[in-house]
């Protein structure tokens, strides 16, 4: 570039400089934000996850009554006292009953809520903020809550109560495993706490499903109710139904809160963890066997989860049409 002179001679100017940008400081700077964010959530998972799962799983080989360190090897022989323990093969059979109770239940109820509130003109937003509050509220509150105010053993309690207007004699909801009434105590707390979570899971998949398709259905004269949802809402739901049913099993098999303190110390009704933790922290407080026990629990969660996978399609994309 060029310019003139008051002597008309021409002068070429000089190109301006461009400032150079040090690219490594900004890397270096990127990264190092990076670890600053992650670095203690990292430390804190490292630290209360990964190390002891870890332990646990070596502390299964050994045999480590009251203390955490390894004392003699002893293969799998926790394992196989684990496996053949009667108690424990009793809380696996208490967790199977358990989920066959809750998880379809909760499947339903959280799906219903779902369309309820799909379905509304106004105030959506209050209702999904009312049926998603309980699930801020903690388990051992709502436990003591169901257990002292609404299944109370006596007359004073709310279900009692209830029953008494209609000539019906106080129930030991808690107290007595014949007949098993403590399973409908145990259920309803755990479908309270949990039902407005996949409520509002299933209510993002409905909102997400094209309303072209229902148009298209009823120019086709599908009838609306029941036959829209099955051939239409339903399959659109396979995705999250897969997700609601995957949470819901594990979550079954970690249940431990509810059962703790609504049935104290009784030798019924135990699930894996309630009978974990007696076993390591007991009478004999065997940490060996309590962690193979742990070992086996996780094994199992991981197979039953991969199958049922596997079984509803989660994380296969759209078949080709």
């Amino acid at each position: 570039m060029s310019t003139t002179t008051s002597s008309g001679v021409a002068k070429d100017r000089a190109p301006a400089k461009t400032p150079k940008v040090k690219q490594g400081r900004g890397v270096r700077g990127r990264t190092l934000n990076f670890w600053l964010f992650t670095g203690p959530f990292l430390i804190g998972l490292a630290v209360f996850v990964y190390i002891p799962i870890g332990w646990s799983a070596y502390l299964s080989f050994f045999e480590a009554r009251y203390t955490v360190i390894p004392s003699t090897f002893v293969g799998f022989d926790n394992f196989t006292y684990m496996l053949t323990n009667e108690k424990f093969t009793d809380s696996l059979v208490t967790f199977t009953v358990f989920a066959a109770f809750i998880v379809p239940v909760t499947w339903a109820f959280s799906l219903g809520l779902a369309m309820m509130v799909n379905r509304l003109r106004f105030m959506r937003a209050f209702f999904r903020s009312v049926f998603f509050l309980p699930t801020a509220v903690s388990f051992v509150a709502a436990s003591l809550i169901w257990k002292m105010s609404i299944f109370s053993g006596v007359r004073f309690g709310l279900a009692n109560t209830v029953l008494g207007w209609f000539g019906v004699e106080n129930i030991a909801w808690l107290a007595n495993p014949n007949p098993p009434w403590y399973w409908l105590v145990i259920v309803t707390v755990r479908l309270w706490l949990q039902a407005g979570f996949y409520m509002i899971l299933f209510l993002a998949a409905l909102q997400n499903i094209p309303p072209e398709l229902y148009e298209a259905a009823a120019i086709d004269g599908a009838k609306p109710g029941w036959q829209t949802f099955w051939y239409i809402t339903l399959p659109q739901l396979r995705a999250t139904s897969t997700a609601v049913i995957l949470l819901l099993l594990v979550a079954a098999y970690q249940a431990f809160d509810e059962f703790f303190n609504l049935l104290a110390k009784t030798t019924w009704g135990r699930p894996p963890l309630v009978e974990l933790y007696y076993t390591a922290l007991g009478e004999n407080q065997d940490y060996g066997a309590g962690s193979a026990g742990a070992m086996i629990l996780t094994v199992l969660i991981c197979c039953v989860t991969l199958l049922q996978g596997k079984f509803m399609g989660f994380g296969k994309g759209e078949q080709a049409k």
